[in-house]
């Protein structure tokens, strides 16, 4: 299936807007999540939108590059970043680069919902790379990538060097490196929360349980 960014022109022009030292490695499926859940199918067929300052296309290269407080739009797909590059294969699939300037303290951002459900995927890292082909999207170096309930309430949150989120599958894989260690954390392995299924994040505090007697309870036959 053809899932690749559609071509588009302005002015006449056609434009068509993954590693690191593993400390450790997780594998999510995402809570909530059943088999046939996915990115939001939809976005394969919708039309890209890029804003940026600056943008270069090569008919012969077939790669556009977008520089200038970029913003791309592919449905529910948002990725932004200082500079977007992206490259179309021979088969018309489209391969976008977001990454920041350099000495930048903001990260380059991607954001995409789930099918069927009023959550997304919502992450940020140095580099972002995404593959249309593959429906993948893989950040790298100092990676963090959050479940969103309705864009305000953050579920989960996995932290690493670089995160792979399949949205075909609806699935994520997360490596550590030394990109990501600190003081609390020197080998630089992979932090997760993860808030249960049936609710938010679990409170920190919170009043014991009551244990009261049960009469329903009999005692089994000799």
């Amino acid at each position: 299936m053809n899932e690749s960014f559609p071509s588009f022109s302005i002015g006449g022009a056609p434009r068509a807007v993954r590693a690191g030292l593993a400390a450790a490695f997780v594998a999510l499926a995402l809570p909530g999540a059943v088999s046939l859940a996915h990115a939001e199918k939809a976005d394969q067929n919708k039309p890209i939108n890029v804003e940026a300052d600056n943008l270069t296309y090569d008919d012969l290269k077939q790669v556009t590059v977008a520089t200038g407080n970029v913003v791309i739009t592919k449905g529910t797909i948002l990725i932004k970043g200082d500079r977007v590059e992206v490259r179309q294969d021979p088969q018309g699939y489209q391969y976008a680069t977001a990454t920041m300037a350099p000495g930048s303290k903001k990260h380059a951002s991607f954001r995409q919902k789930r099918e069927g459900l009023d959550e997304y995927i919502d992450g940020d890292a140095e580099r972002i790379d995404y593959d249309g082909k593959q429906d993948l999207t893989t950040l790298t170096r100092n990676a963090t990538v959050r479940r969103l309930q309705g864009l305000t309430t953050v579920s989960d949150t996995v932290h690493g060097s670089v995160i792979t989120y399949d949205g075909q599958r609806d699935f994520y894989t997360a490596k550590g490196g030394n990109d990501v260690a600190a003081p609390g954390n020197p080998t630089g392995r992979v932090r997760a929360m993860l808030s249960p299924k049936n609710g938010g994040p679990a409170p920190l505090n919170g009043a014991s349980a009551t244990l009261t007697p049960s009469n329903s309870i009999q005692e089994p036959n000799p």
